[in-house]
């Protein structure tokens, strides 16, 4: 026999009852003669009406513990819920441990109480917020005009309700006391706002009351009675005024900039007097001023710019009658600053084709005058980027000067005296020996300036021009000179010896008498004379600054025109050949005395 054993049994009474009835029930089987499969198979129903009498028993067991432990849990969460919104946490211990340790029916028991008094509290809390966010909309209605209160905490509080914690609470109040100073702050700020519309009004020299009446009428403050509005639209209104006031500055005052630069031009040009400025003093202070600072009441209203604009025009009507002169004058400065930059003014501009533009109306005297001025600004500019070069033509020069005046004090050494220890003798010698080691730099200079010369030509794409000549052609033609000149003086040197040589023949055999040469020897010097104590002093000065007035010596060009006289007489002498034999002691030496002092008289000048 299968014995059949409950796993749901809960006492040993119920398992002998059970286990009885089963050998009852089997006694019957064996006294009725059932066969062991009916009885197995009898058996197995058995079981199976108890196992589903158990299952259905168990399920609505079960079904009974679900719904008691849902309604715990739905209360538990509104609980929870509540204590969350009140902020009141604290209390969710105490629940959480008897949730562990009690059953559900007493639970269940417990939360209702403590629910009860958590709805309770949630009204109260209700019941304040609503008071406050009361007050906080009757001010932001203040503010904002009573528009709809785009508060997002007023907002918030509409929308959901879940949180009505202390914390929350306390933000509320510190929202209102947050409008109540906001409120404060409007009225200090609108009060600015009103006194830079003043300000600005009285710059420009409109009327105050009305710009500020056409924001709002409280503005005014005629009326004492009714409060100052500190809405948002009021605020807009001023900025937008304020914003509109000071573009209207800017215009005014760049306008009144304009008029201020014309007539400042047009006083220099007609050399007005001061008292005639005096009057236009407080429109020209603005120059030097910047917009917040113009704060002088009046002075860019319309009147005052109608003034100086009146004044411009009168200045300028008075100008087309001297246009003539102002135009020769400024011709006058621009001849003067190419004069001692050596740059050769524009031709199209000169006094005479001035005068006859102007006396034939073919040309306005005022285009003639811009002409002119920007041709001013033209010569500044590109004597600037010449200043390099202009320095060391200067230096070549000195170079040129000191080689000159080597060569007249090597031509005074033929005086006896030079040796002489008078006042002033070792000044001569400390000069020459610096001025050898200057003129042994020229040639260095002379390629250096030409380099540098080519090297602006090629940056600029244009000719380096010096008084209207290139100044390249200028150095390379007085280098071919130079060159010129040493072979002349080398060939001098050279018939110097034959001749020497020839007279001392002719002396051997003839006897010697005196020199013609002697004589010579003390004439009057190039531009220097002997003092009586053995130094040189200079008869003129031998050159002038740049921008002098004698241009034999200050452009380079006139040291060709120096040379042509000397190097035709040295060629004449060169290309003819000498039969010493055939002439004369006094013939060979008057040959050679005229040679000699051509050389040393005729000396370039750079």
């Amino acid at each position: 026999m299968l014995a059949f054993e409950s796993p749901l049994a809960t006492s040993a009474h119920a398992s002998t009852s059970c286990n009885v009835l089963l050998r009852e029930l089997q006694q019957i089987w064996s006294d009725i003669g059932e066969s062991e499969a009916d009885k197995d198979r009898m058996l197995l129903e058995l079981e199976r009406e108890c196992l589903e009498v158990y299952r259905r028993k168990v399920e609505e067991a079960a079904n009974a513990k679900a719904r008691l432990h849902q309604s715990v849990a739905a209360r538990e969460a509104e609980v929870a819920t509540l204590m969350a919104a009140l902020g009141e946490l604290n209390l969710h211990s105490p629940i959480q441990k008897e949730k562990k340790m009690a059953p559900l029916k007493e639970k269940l028991a417990s939360i209702s109480p403590l629910l009860e008094d958590l709805r309770t509290k949630k009204e109260e809390r209700r019941k304040q917020f609503a008071d406050i966010k009361n007050q906080i909309e009757k001010i932001s209605g203040e503010i904002s005009g009573y528009n709809y209160p785009n508060d997002t905490m007023i907002s918030c509080l509409t929308l959901e309700d879940q949180d009505l914690s202390l914390r929350r609470l306390t933000e509320f109040h510190t929202r209102l006391q947050t409008l109540q100073k906001e409120k404060s702050d409007r009225l200090h700020k609108v009060l600015e706002y009103v006194n830079e519309v003043h300000l600005l009004c009285g710059v420009l020299g409109l009327d105050f009351a009305q710009t500020v009446s056409d924001v709002h009428p409280s503005l005014q403050r005629a009326n004492q009675e009714q409060s100052t509005n500190i809405s948002n639209g009021t605020f807009e209104g001023l900025e937008q005024t304020i914003n509109k006031l000071k573009t209207e500055r800017r215009i005014r005052m760049q306008k009144l900039k304009d008029i201020a630069g014309q007539l400042f031009e047009l006083w220099n040009l007609m050399d007005s007097p001061q008292a005639e400025k005096n009057v236009f003093s407080r429109a020209t202070s603005i120059l030097r001023l910047s917009e917040p600072e113009v704060t002088e009441p009046g002075v860019l209203s319309t009147e005052m710019i109608e003034q100086a604009s009146a004044e411009v025009e009168r200045l300028t009507k008075l100008k087309a009658g001297r246009m003539k002169e102002l135009v020769l004058k400024r011709r006058s400065e621009l001849e003067d600053i190419c004069r001692m930059t050596h740059i050769k003014p524009d031709a199209s501009t000169s006094v005479e084709k001035s005068n006859a533009l102007i006396d034939s109306g073919l040309v306005d005297p005022s285009e003639l005058l811009a002409n002119i001025e920007a041709q001013i600004t033209k010569v500044k500019d590109e004597a600037l980027s010449r200043k390099d070069i202009m320095d060391r033509i200067d230096r070549w020069l000195l170079a040129c000067e000191e080689e000159n005046w080597l060569e007249d004090y090597n031509q005074v050494s033929i005086d006896e005296n030079r040796y002489n220890a008078g006042r002033g003798a070792h000044i001569n010698l400390k000069r020459a020996e610096k001025a050898r080691i200057t003129v042994t730099k020229i040639p260095a200079i002379v390629d250096n300036l030409i380099n540098r010369t080519l090297a602006w030509e090629e940056e600029k794409r244009a000719l380096f021009l010096y008084d209207g000549e290139r100044l390249v052609s200028i150095l390379e033609d007085y280098k071919l000179t130079r060159k010129q000149r040493e072979e002349e003086k080398k060939r001098c040197r050279d018939q110097k010896k034959i001749q020497d040589l020839l007279l001392t023949e002719r002396e051997a055999i003839y006897g010697s008498k005196p020199s013609p040469r002697k004589s010579n020897s003390f004439r009057k010097t190039n531009g220097y004379r002997a003092n009586g104590n053995g130094s040189m002093t200079p008869s003129t000065p031998r050159r002038n600054s740049v921008g002098g007035a004698t241009p034999e010596l200050l452009t380079p060009r006139s040291y060709l025109g120096r040379q042509n006289g000397y190097f035709k007489e040295m060629r004449r002498l060169s290309t003819a050949p000498i039969n010493f034999v055939a002439i004369s002691k006094e013939d060979t030496v008057s040959t050679y005395t005229s040679v000699c002092d051509s050389e040393l008289g005729s000396p370039p000048h750079s």
